[in-house]
């Protein structure tokens, strides 16, 4: 069987690709991101171009030599024209909430299969996720139980706890919401009898 590795530090997709049986080593890229994404964005790349490259550069900087299929993921969310990072802060999360809400955001999510230094694989999925028009009250209540962890997502949320509570309407693969299109993913890891058909 072919070693598959993720080339993230999400706990979010390591979670997923368990709960799905899958063996695989877990190898956090070197990719200085925040410089990576500058980058981009003075190259002028649209938010899916963006979500696409740094899926593969994390995968590549995996996937020097050997036959292993190195997974990268990235996500974007993108409002109108406006992108949006993991915040910094509580404050900067509130900022990101207080924007968001009443209004329909996408969630790029972008994968990549690297071997052997090469890209043999990508997938973009871009769910659509509105906030409900929720009170400071709520925002506030939300902002202390859900603690440090609005800062480990874009958009200071995690849609698979409290955060559900911040929308009324998902469209798209939940997989995705959550930071990996898991069923292409697997689907493709079939065809390749890296997991059983």
């Amino acid at each position: 069987m072919t070693t598959l590795i993720l080339a993230s530090g999400s706990a979010a997709r390591r979670q997923m690709l368990s709960a799905a049986g899958l063996t695989f080593e877990v190898v956090a890229p070197r990719v200085d991101e925040e410089a990576v994404k500058a980058s981009l964005r003075a190259d002028g790349l649209a938010p899916r171009d963006q979500a696409g490259a740094l899926a593969e550069i994390k995968a590549l900087s995996v996937s020097r030599s050997g036959s292993a299929f190195v997974v990268g993921a990235d996500q974007m969310l993108a409002l109108g024209g406006e992108v949006f990072d993991k915040p910094k802060n509580a404050e900067e999360a509130r900022r990101q909430l207080q924007h968001l809400r009443g209004q329909t955001h996408a969630l790029i999510t972008a994968a990549v299969v690297a071997c052997d230094g090469a890209v043999i694989w990508r997938h973009t999925d871009t769910p659509k996720l509105r906030m409900r028009a929720f009170s400071d009250g709520f925002l506030d209540e939300y902002l202390a139980q859900a603690g440090d962890a609005v800062l480990h997502s874009v958009g200071a949320y995690q849609l698979e706890g409290l955060g559900a509570q911040l929308f009324d309407r998902v469209e798209g693969d939940y997989f995705s919401v959550l930071g990996l299109p898991l069923l292409p993913l697997l689907s493709f890891l079939r065809e390749h009898s890296v997991v059983r058909a």
